[in-house]
């Protein structure tokens, strides 16, 4: 496979300075999969603008292993139009000659981390070819996971002093703030979320709940008093493996086990690290507020209303997750227990070895799932609720099978062309393999293909879990030896007694 790759990834990944972690994994996976490293003659262009000169030597030395495309495709009719509609200086133009590579098929991919880029990606129709480093990083990982060789990625609870302050990690955080390493020092006996790869620290979250007489003097627009949940410290390096989602699930658990009314986090955007974090944080319901003011510099403010008296958005639910709404339909589902913990870590059972399941596949830390039926009722729309029931594996099944988690509905896709269509909607989201879909999915039932409902993984009920026959008991399941395939539905009395019934029975 011929990959593109955008002049930025190339430097960094030559001058010799680790600006970005990511890039390593991005050329380790690049080489492990012997794809073809390209770079256009405009990256040529731009590198001799380096002021460096003994940098820029080392640089040319180095690029003598990249395959240069001697011949650019010339613009066609539609990106001559695009160019001329959207493209402002000549920078913007190089761009278009990177993406016109990938539009004229003389290159299979692009990646890059250059918004403009995506963008122009998706007006032409080949968003499905321009990467960012983390979206790339997710497909190889997801469609080579022989081939990850490290096996144990999870997102632990630990001390501060128990993380090595010294370590590279941290040095953004050093160049942002100048009193980091005093603040870190500080914080020795506070808890954080850390992640490890390879024994390498890859993501580092610390949260900190605030009252409402916490002092905001810094940020502006000055703030009501609330209670907030503060997120104080957040970084991810791009692995392909969906830590940010996890450790976003960690910040919206907090906030529910606080009660906060809020939360917020306080953000520089000098760098690309920060610039996709703000966009996951936008992508999950936050606004940009303000500004916060201080010795370092000025830093964004945004935002996130939390809590019950928050109006849920049924059309686009991540913006209030995990808040559901009792106004829209809802269904239990069956999940077979082999796939049930693959996609539910946090709803293990009781009798299940959770050390068989660290966080280490992608589709494990995204809150976003998918679920794939040959059900005929195909009904369900955003905003629908499902509760998840994981099928028993001893007998009686009516005490081994357990209603476990609650998620929400984002979208349902009924309308796949082809099996590559219905892959990429599954892919990163479902632990089963590509030759399992086409064989178990795609194939089995030529005249009635699969459907994919994307959810969010909102709630885990408490242990111990509703059994299949306190559901019949309570009256949720009145039958349990003709339970209805596919999806059941449920009305609001059902679902209610249902929650009642699950809390109630942790209290006991």
């Amino acid at each position: 496979m011929k990959i593109l790759l955008d002049t930025n990834i190339v430097i960094h990944r030559e001058t010799g300075k680790i600006v970005r972690q990511d890039i390593g994994q991005l050329f380790f996976w690049l080489d492990k999969l012997r794809h073809e490293k390209y770079i256009h003659p405009i990256s040529i262009i731009e590198i001799e603008k380096y002021k460096d000169e003994q940098v820029l030597k080392t640089i040319r030395v180095k690029l003598e292993s990249y395959n240069l495309i001697k011949h650019p495709a010339k613009f066609g009719t539609s990106i001559n139009q695009l160019s001329g509609n959207v493209d402002k200086n000549q920078n913007d133009v190089y761009d278009t000659q990177l993406l016109n590579e990938v539009y004229e098929g003389r290159v299979d991919c692009l990646i890059s981390e250059d918004k403009k880029i995506h963008l122009k990606a998706a007006q032409l129709g080949i968003s499905k070819q321009v990467f960012k480093i983390q979206t790339f990083l997710e497909k190889a990982t997801a469609e080579n996971p022989d081939l990850v060789n490290y096996k144990i990625l999870a997102v632990k609870k630990i001390d501060f002093a128990e993380v090595d302050i010294n370590d590279p990690f941290f040095d953004s955080f050093r160049l942002d703030y100048a009193e980091f390493n005093k603040w870190f020092n500080k914080k020795s006996e506070d808890p954080c979320y850390v992640c490890y790869q390879d024994d390498k620290l890859i993501a580092f979250l610390f949260i900190k709940i605030e009252d409402e007489n916490e002092n905001h003097s810094e940020i502006t627009p000055s703030f009501p008093k609330k209670k907030r949940l503060k997120i104080g410290t957040l970084k991810v390096t791009g692995n392909g493996y969906k830590i940010g989602e996890r450790f976003l699930k960690t910040v919206f658990d907090n906030a529910s086990q606080y009660k906060v009314h809020e939360i917020y986090v306080t953000i520089f955007n000098k760098r690309p690290e920060q610039e996709q974090l703000i966009d996951l944080l936008q992508e999950w319901g936050f606004k940009k507020y303000g500004i916060k003011t201080t010795p370092n510099g000025e830093e964004f403010v945004y935002t996130r209303t939390y809590g019950k008296s928050l109006p849920v958005n049924i059309q686009f639910p991540k913006l209030t997750y995990p808040f559901i709404s009792r106004k829209t339909n809802k269904y239990i589902i069956k999940i077979e227990p082999q796939y049930h913990t693959e996609l539910f870590p946090d709803s293990i059972n009781t009798k299940e070895d959770s050390s068989k399941y660290t966080e280490n596949e992608p589709h494990r830390n995204r809150i976003s799932k998918v679920y794939i039926s040959h059900s005929k009722d195909r009904n369900l729309k955003a905003g629908d609720i499902i509760v998840i029931y994981r099928m028993g594996e001893t007998t009686p099944k009516k005490y081994s099978s357990t209603v476990t988690t609650i998620c929400i509905v984002e979208s349902i896709r009924n309308d796949f062309k082809n099996f590559e269509e219905f892959y990429d909607a599954c892919n990163r989201r479902t632990m089963i393999a590509r030759q399992a879909l086409l064989d178990d999915w795609w194939n089995k039932f030529p005249g009635n293909r699969p459907f994919v409902v994307n959810f969010l993984y909102a709630h885990s009920f408490p242990t111990p879990k509703p059994t299949l026959n306190d559901l019949n008991v309570i009256g949720v399941i009145p039958d349990i030896m003709n339970m209805p395939r596919g999806f059941i539905p449920l009305d609001n009395d059902q679902f209610n007694t249902l929650l009642k019934f699950a809390y109630k029975k942790k209290q006991s």
